[in-house]
């Protein structure tokens, strides 16, 4: 879904400028509610709480590292005048050693490349690509030169309800249960 949020301003300028360029066209368009679609993809639903299960469970870790390090650092400040210079440094270097050891661990798990963001393209992905596919076979059977979405208010100030292919969009995928909007 960010691939489709990414390059809808593009979508919009170039659509604007297809419109403008070719005087009375016959295109079509729609729109779909990315949003509306997910919530009522099960799977989606599914992938959705195990990444914030995951992400709960790595962030408890983190923090209850990051307790023992502000514990450590209290007790060295409390022993600090009883220490021998060198025990001062070693006492040191071992929580400047942990606090990179945690960085690092949070670095692994939701940095840019984390196992995170590596989980979220093993689960959503698939998902994503579902949705495209039967949104792809939709445009092409009616004969859309565009379709947008809507969700997060994108850049449509209107769009009327008749044109929303949401709900295609789900029976294409096999999930027409109750999810028939008011048109």
């Amino acid at each position: 879904m960010k691939t489709i949020k990414k390059i809808l301003p593009q979508l919009l300028f170039l659509a604007m400028a297809l419109l403008l360029s070719s005087g009375v066209s016959a295109q079509k368009y729609a729109y779909i509610d990315s949003d509306y679609i997910l919530k009522n993809v099960p799977e989606y639903q599914d992938a959705q709480n195990q990444m914030d299960d995951l992400s709960e469970k790595w962030q408890k870790e983190i923090e209850a590292k990051f307790l023992e390090i502000e514990e450590l650092y209290k007790k060295y400040q409390a022993d600090v005048v009883l220490l021998p210079a060198d025990m001062k440094k070693k006492r040191e270097e071992e929580i400047i050693n942990f606090e990179k050891e945690v960085k690092q661990f949070q670095q692994d798990k939701f940095g840019q490349n984390g196992e995170l963001f590596k989980k979220r393209q093993e689960l959503i992905k698939p998902i994503q690509d579902k949705i495209y596919n039967a949104l792809e076979e939709i445009a092409q059977a009616k004969n859309y030169s565009f379709v947008f979405d809507k969700s997060n208010g994108a850049s449509i100030m209107y769009a009327n309800p008749k044109y929303d292919i949401s709900d295609d969009v789900l029976d294409e995928l096999g999930l027409s249960f109750n999810t028939q909007r008011n048109k």
